[in-house]
């Protein structure tokens, strides 16, 4: 068999198609119920493994560390002491899913730091062992195991794959305020919150009605109420998108970054000529990734994600 000695993995952003947060639990969590996408705007990680125990990161964004604060580097120790492996590796992260924009980038590499390092290491890693590594690195890890339309529940950590929607084209806007998730939450107050006893929207279903219906009535994010009121241009941003022509329009995830939905790539288009961005706003054209896209995208790290199952 051979050993892979490089590996070069996509880690691609996502985003919720709905997000309903409920009350605070007693271990300071959140419940909710979400339905995720994977999209096509993604970052680039290289991977080098190396005989020496030694992990050593580099970052294109030099606004991010390259230490324990990252959550690359944290997600590569954890992989190493949970397996007790003597190898290293030097990772090259080439960062373009913006930070503190609701999109998963952080929770993205490291989830493919996790199925890089696992192959190149070789390590015997059940999906139960390198899931609980997920689970405890970040909510919305585990996710990125699995990729396509899912469900989320509990804190985000239980996942159900939903059969996949079709092909729908997009734009992200990241506008210059940032909004990092322990503030988004700490924003949410009771008339923010979806009630226990509200019939929730959520169903196997209800992706592909999101997009068959192509109305805003159909997403649904519990953050965006106070996520405007404390940010006025990301609700300008969202604006922006629905004037230039997208069918619907939504907060990303708990913010900064919004996104809109197109019946066509032609529209998409359009809209990018079209939309009035304000100064240092940036636009990322992506469109929705698919499971069986999502898994052929990992390359020989894919085998690992073929042996998920819906938890």
């Amino acid at each position: 068999m051979t050993i892979e000695r490089h590996l070069t993995l996509p880690a691609f952003a996502k985003i919720n198609l709905s997000l309903r947060v409920f009350a605070k639990r007693a271990d300071g969590y959140h419940d909710l119920e979400t339905i995720l996408q994977t999209v096509s705007l993604h970052d680039t990680i290289e991977f080098s493994s190396m005989e020496q125990p030694h992990i050593v990161l580099s970052c294109s964004d030099r606004a991010l560390s390259a230490d324990e604060a990252n959550i690359v580097m944290r997600a590569a120790t954890a992989l190493q002491n949970r397996f007790a492996t003597t190898k290293g590796a030097r990772i090259r992260l080439d960062k373009r899913v913006p930070t503190q924009a609701g999109l998963g980038g952080g929770s993205s590499d490291a989830a493919v730091t996790l199925l890089g390092l696992a192959t190149l290491w070789n390590l015997n890693a059940s999906c139960d062992a390198l899931l609980a590594i997920a689970g405890e690195l970040g909510a919305d890890v585990p996710f990125f195991f699995h990729g396509g339309t899912a469900r989320a529940t509990g804190a985000g950590e239980r996942i159900n794959a939903l059969d996949d929607v079709p092909v729908r084209f997009l734009l992200v806007i990241k506008p210059n305020a940032g909004i990092s998730t322990v503030d988004a939450y700490q924003y949410l107050d009771e008339r923010s919150l979806t009630s226990p006893k509200s019939k929730t929207i959520l169903s196997t279903s209800a992706a592909k009605q999101v997009f068959d219906n192509s109305s805003s009535v159909n997403l649904t994010n519990d953050f965006e109420t106070v996520v405007f009121e404390r940010e006025p241009e990301i609700r300008r941003a969202r604006a922006a998108l629905m004037t230039a022509g997208a069918d619907a329009a939504l907060l990303a995830g708990s913010g900064s970054a919004v996104f809109g939905i197109f019946e066509s790539e032609d529209a998409q288009r359009r809209a990018i000529q079209a939309i009035e961005l304000e100064t240092g706003w940036r636009v990322f054209p992506c469109k929705t990734v698919g499971r069986g896209q999502y898994r052929s995208a990992m390359g020989v790290a894919g085998r690992i994600l073929d042996r998920v199952s819906s938890q």
